[in-house]
C-alpha cells in the first residue's frame, strides 16, 4: 500500500480554530489538484483522495493530507468534495463509498461535469439518506482552479445555498445558484456549448483573416473593441501573442484539453436529444471537435482546433 497508509491524520480542529472545516477532497487531477490546493491555504484540514500517487504527493505539496480511500477521507468530513471524470464515476463514489459513510452533517459537493439525469440520482439518493447535497460544476479553466478563481454553477434546495457558497468560496470568484437539483450542470452544459461554438468560430475567423491578408494580432486589437468580441477572443485568443496566458503561448498545451471539451459537447447534444431542442451550430462543433479528438490532438487546448483549421497539423505535436 501507500506510504501515506503511515501517516497520522490531523487533529479535528478545535477551539479558536472552530471555524475551520475539514474537507474530504475526492479527485485531485487537473482541476481538483488545484481546488483542494486553494481549501488548504484558507486554512481548512483537507484529506485527499486520488487513485494517483502522483496526484497525492502533489496535493501533500499543497498543505492538504493524503488518505488511502474515499471512506477514509469522508467519515470525519464536515464538506466533501469530489472532482470526477464522468457520470457514471460519480454515481459509483457516492453511492458505494460516501453515502453512509460520512457523518449525515456533511455538506455533499459534487463539482464534476456530467449529465442532468446522473446528477438528480444522486440528489435523490442523498436528499433520501439525510445529507444536503448540490451539484456544483465549475467554469474557468485550470488557470483558474489553480487561482482560486472558478466560476460554480449550483443546483440544489434553496435553503442549503448559503452554505454552499461558503464552502466553495476558497476556490470561487462567482457562485451562482442555477436551480434545483440538476440546473448547476444544465447551466454547464449550455455554457460551454457556447465556448466551444464561439472559440470554432473565432478560429474560422482567424484562418480566413490570415488567407486575406489581414495580421491575426491586427485582427484581435479590432475585434476585442468591435462586435464580434466574446471570451474566446478577449480571455484566450488562439493566436500566439495578444494574450500572454493563453495557451496558444504554449504551443496550446494545459488549458482545457479538447477531450474535455468534447465530453462537454456530447453531454450537451445528448441533453438536446432527451429534451428535443434543436442545437445545430452545437451538432457541427461537436462534430469538428470529435475530428480533432481522433487525429489525436484530445490533450491539447481546444483552440488548437485553429491549427486542422489552417490546415497546419503538421506544425502541432499530437499528445
Amino acid at each position: 500500500m501507500s506510504r501515506f497508509n503511515r501517516l497520522t491524520l490531523p487533529p479535528k480542529p478545535s477551539g479558536d480554530d472552530a471555524m475551520t472545516q475539514t474537507i474530504a477532497f475526492i479527485g485531485l487531477g487537473n482541476m481538483g489538484g488545484g481546488m483542494a490546493a486553494n481549501q488548504a491555504k484558507a486554512g481548512n484540514r483537507v484529506l485527499a483522495f486520488d487513485l494517483s500517487q502522483a496526484a497525492l504527493d502533489r496535493a501533500a505539496a499543497a498543505g492538504c493530507t493524503p488518505v488511502t480511500s474515499v471512506v477514509e477521507a469522508v467519515r470525519d468530513a464536515d464538506v466533501v468534495i469530489t472532482m470526477l471524470p464522468a457520470g457514471q464515476h460519480v454515481m459509483k463514489v457516492f453511492s458505494e463509498q460516501i453515502i453512509g459513510a460520512a457523518p449525515t452533517s456533511a455538506l455533499l459537493l459534487d463539482c464534476s461535469t456530467i449529465d442532468v439525469d446522473t446528477a438528480r440520482k444522486v440528489a435523490g439518493l442523498a436528499k433520501d439518506a439525510g445529507y444536503a447535497f448540490a451539484d456544483a460544476p465549475v467554469s474557468g479553466g485550470t488557470m483558474a482552479a489553480d487561482a482560486g478563481t472558478l466560476a460554480f454553477m449550483v443546483g440544489c434546495d434553496e435553503p442549503a445555498f448559503a452554505r454552499i457558497e461558503s464552502a466553495l468560496e476558497p476556490m470561487s470568484r462567482a457562485t451562482f445558484r442555477a436551480g434545483d437539483h440538476g440546473a448547476g450542470q444544465a447551466a454547464k452544459i449550455c455554457n460551454n456549448m457556447i465556448l466551444g461554438i464561439t472559440m470554432l468560430g473565432t478560429c474560422e475567423a482567424i484562418g480566413l483573416a490570415e488567407k486575406l491578408g489581414l495580421d491575426p494580432v491586427k485582427m484581435f486589437d479590432i475585434v476585442a473593441k468591435s462586435s464580434g468580441q466574446s471570451w474566446s477572443t478577449t480571455t484566450y485568443y488562439p493566436w500566439p501573442g495578444p494574450v500572454p496566458t493563453a495557451p496558444s503561448n504554449r504551443n496550446y498545451e494545459g488549458g482545457f484539453a479538447t477531450a474535455m471539451m468534447l465530453k462537454d459537447l456530447k453531454l450537451a447534444q445528448d441533453a438536446a436529444a432527451r429534451s428535443g431542442a434543436s442545437t445545430p451550430l452545437g451538432a457541427q462543433t461537436e462534430a469538428l471537435f470529435q475530428m480533432f479528438d481522433g487525429l489525436g490532438y484530445g490533450g491539447r487546448d481546444f483552440s488548437a482546433i485553429l491549427q486542422m483549421l489552417r490546415g497546419k497539423l503538421d506544425e502541432l505535436p499530437r499528445t
